[in-house]
C-alpha cells in the first residue's frame, strides 16, 4: 500500500470521497465545506462523505490523485476540492472517474465513461449514489455537465 493510500485509511467504501488539494484559502474551504455538508434532496438526506482534508494532499494534480487512489477497486469516482473549487464561490468540485484505459474494451468506451467534469457541491450525492447502484454511468453525468454553458453538472431536473 502506498503512503498516499494510507492517508485514506478508515474510509468507508460507501462514502463519497472528497480530497482537498488546495490548502491556500481557509475561508473559501470553510464555505465550500459548509455547502458540501448541507442536507440533500427533498427529504434533507445527510450526505455520506469521507473528506480527506490532509495537507499531504496539497498541490496534487488530478493525475497524481488518480494514481494514488487507483488501487481502490470499489472506487468509481473521486471529487477534488482544488484551486478552482476555492475561487469565485460558490465553489465546484472536480469529479474524476477512477477508470483506466486498460479497464475498457475500447478507446470509445474510455472516452465515454472516463475523464472529469466540474460539479456543484449538491451534485456529489446524486453522482455518488447513482454510480454506487449502477443506475447511471459516469458518462451520463459528464454529458449533462457538457450541456451546461459553464460545463458544470448542476443536477438532473425531474
Amino acid at each position: 500500500m502506498s503512503d498516499r493510500t494510507e492517508w485514506l485509511e478508515g474510509r468507508d467504501p460507501d462514502a463519497a470521497l472528497i480530497i482537498r488539494t488546495d490548502h491556500g484559502d481557509e475561508p473559501a474551504w470553510a464555505a465550500l465545506r459548509t455547502e458540501l455538508l448541507k442536507p440533500w434532496g427533498d427529504n434533507n438526506i445527510e450526505l455520506y462523505v469521507h473528506i480527506a482534508d490532509d495537507p499531504r494532499w496539497a498541490g496534487f494534480t488530478p493525475e497524481q490523485v488518480l494514481s494514488a487512489v487507483a488501487a481502490d477497486e470499489e472506487l468509481s469516482v473521486v471529487f477534488l476540492a482544488d484551486h478552482e473549487s476555492m475561487r469565485d464561490g460558490p465553489g465546484t468540485l472536480l469529479a474524476m472517474a477512477v477508470l483506466t484505459r486498460e479497464e475498457c474494451d475500447s478507446d470509445e468506451e474510455f472516452e465515454a465513461d472516463g475523464g472529469a467534469f466540474r460539479t456543484v457541491t449538491s451534485g456529489v450525492p446524486e453522482i455518488h449514489a447513482n454510480l454506487m447502484i449502477a443506475n447511471l454511468s459516469f458518462g451520463d453525468f459528464k454529458e449533462a455537465a457538457e450541456q451546461d454553458p459553464q460545463g458544470v453538472f448542476r443536477g438532473f431536473t425531474l
